[in-house]
């Protein structure tokens, strides 16, 4: 009998700069489930409370990494079950305490980067039986163990801010005017916060934007022109490099295979 039970919580004020979506999931298959997950301008970090899951071949129980440019593949073959946080850059720079250009394409289990603070929190979520108590605690150990981080200046913030407010359409150059940065140094500063450059991220947001486009069934042709994309061919180009298929072909996987979060 196969399973996908998923119960969401959208953080608070406090966490929602740092953590965009709480996720509570479960789910099992009569046999080994294979996807391609696709990437997205944030990281993911998994708290797995069950079976282990495989990306890219290698078994995690919990695991968490930077943001990727590249699709990765991932195989459930048992009852995985456990919490799903969706890191903003930012919220991800902050919560490791690393440069995220250190992590950027980069998996690994999630006790390496949180050490100590990672394995109460998961003994905790593992005690708790009801899955909207584990989100609540999810989000209140997150907002305590973020908040005491070091804050990050304001300009990265910012021009990030720019960025998604313009779904990835703002210039570069016009940023680093605002920010009174040669573009050099305003891509070296991404490179330690978000882990790509502004210019990818920009990709990155459109990328995004066009996959909940595809997602709820526009044509390739207009999710083209309502992502901001000069053409389809610029759209083509985007989905070849991030998602490794062109969009006529990720769009039909939508259908086929069951989504996860």
């Amino acid at each position: 009998m196969s399973e996908l039970r998923m119960v969401a919580r959208t953080p608070g004020p406090a966490l929602r700069p740092y953590v965009t979506d709480l996720v509570a999931y479960r789910e099992e298959y009569p046999e080994p489930r294979a996807r391609t997950e696709y990437p997205f301008p944030g990281a993911v970090l998994i708290i797995g409370l069950a079976a282990p899951m495989h990306v890219g071949g290698v078994p995690y129980t919990s695991f968490t990494g930077g943001l990727s440019d590249r699709a990765s593949g991932t195989l459930v073959s048992g009852a995985a079950e456990g919490v799903e946080a969706r890191l903003s850059p930012l919220g991800a720079r902050r919560l490791f305490g690393v440069p995220m250009g250190e992590l950027t394409n980069v998996i690994l289990p999630a006790e390496d980067l949180l050490g100590p603070w990672f394995r109460t929190a998961a003994a905790r979520l593992a005690e708790t039986g009801s899955w909207e108590r584990r989100l609540e605690l999810a989000e209140r150990m997150l907002t305590a163990h973020i908040h005491e981080r070091p804050e990050l200046g304001p300009q990265v913030p910012w021009a990030w801010a720019q960025l998604l407010g313009s779904a990835g359409g703002v210039s570069i150059a016009s940023l680093a005017e605002s920010l009174g940065w040669s573009h050099r140094h305003l891509v070296a500063r991404f490179h330690d916060e978000v882990g790509l450059t502004p210019k990818t991220a920009a990709r990155m947001i459109r990328f995004s934007r066009a996959m909940r486009l595809l997602r709820a069934g526009l044509p390739p042709a207009l999710v083209a022109a309502e992502a901001g994309f000069y053409d389809q061919a610029h759209l083509n180009r985007d989905f070849r490099a991030f998602a490794g298929a062109p969009p006529g072909v990720v769009a039909a996987g939508f259908t086929a295979v069951p989504q996860p979060v």
